[in-house]
């Protein structure tokens, strides 16, 4: 991780659970790290968990990222403030529990779903290019995908997860499409999709019940991020799937 020593990393979603043990694990490693929530107030409150002289390098930034006009303001002032993004983990994603596709007046949680999970990251990503592009330094953008991206098993015991699944489909999609796209913009940017089987979270705790199933914690997923940062230059781990032992699916 020295190469990223006091460079610049973007992590949504940072209020809780996987984004704020990233958040937490960057600034530990040397970053300066920008964490972007609805709730600023959980993020600032993670300074609690780093070393005094190493928490005026957690920054809080209100954003919703399934508003694009939201994320380019707060990209740009990013960009300004502290000399380029160099890492965006694009960690912010939405899943409501016991609502189906075919149900009544789910309009509004349905679409919830895609422009977080599915446009907030494509914007997400798109403005932190532009600083990648500008500063010429080499990046990498982290995806935090799930199982349910590459795999869609019926499982009736499992609260449905209408378009929650499919979103995390476009992501495995995306996220060749920026490989792809990062090779021909001549610039040194990797993009890495990390997968996790089931996390204990928040959103997790509506939909399963982890006291009866095997499971990951936050901190997993953020030592398998470091790991996948800390590659040399010409390595790039495109796919990185992490599943707790005895997983069933």
């Amino acid at each position: 991780m020295e190469q990223w020593n006091d460079r610049t990393a973007v992590v949504t979603g940072a209020s809780t659970g996987i984004g704020a043990a990233i958040a937490v694990d960057l600034v530990k490693a040397g970053m300066v790290v920008v964490g972007l929530a609805r709730r600023e107030e959980n993020i600032e409150a993670l300074k609690k968990q780093i070393p005094e002289k190493l928490r005026v390098n957690l920054h809080a930034m209100k954003c919703d990222v399934s508003q694009e006009e939201d994320i380019i303001r707060v990209f740009e002032l990013i960009d300004a403030k502290f000399n380029g993004i160099d890492v965006l983990i694009n960690n912010a994603g939405v899943a409501h529990s016991k609502i189906n596709l075919i149900d009544h007046d789910n309009s509004a949680k349905i679409r919830q779903v895609i422009d977080t999970n599915v446009f907030g990251l494509v914007f997400c990503t798109r403005e932190a290019y532009k600083s990648m592009e500008k500063h010429g330094r080499n990046s990498h953008v982290v995806h935090i995908n799930s199982i349910s991206g590459h795999k869609i098993a019926f499982n009736p015991a499992v609260a449905p997860s209408n378009l929650y699944r499919p979103s995390k489909f476009a992501v495995t999609a995306i996220t060749e499409i920026h490989r792809q796209e990062f090779i021909r913009s001549k610039h040194h940017i990797k993009v890495t999709s990390v997968s996790p089987g089931l996390v204990k979270t928040e959103m997790t705790r509506n939909s399963y019940d982890t006291s009866k199933l095997p499971y990951l914690v936050p901190e997993d997923i953020s030592q398998s991020v470091l790991h996948v940062l800390g590659t040399p230059p010409h390595v790039q781990i495109h796919e990185l799937t992490i599943k707790s032992f005895g997983e069933p699916w």
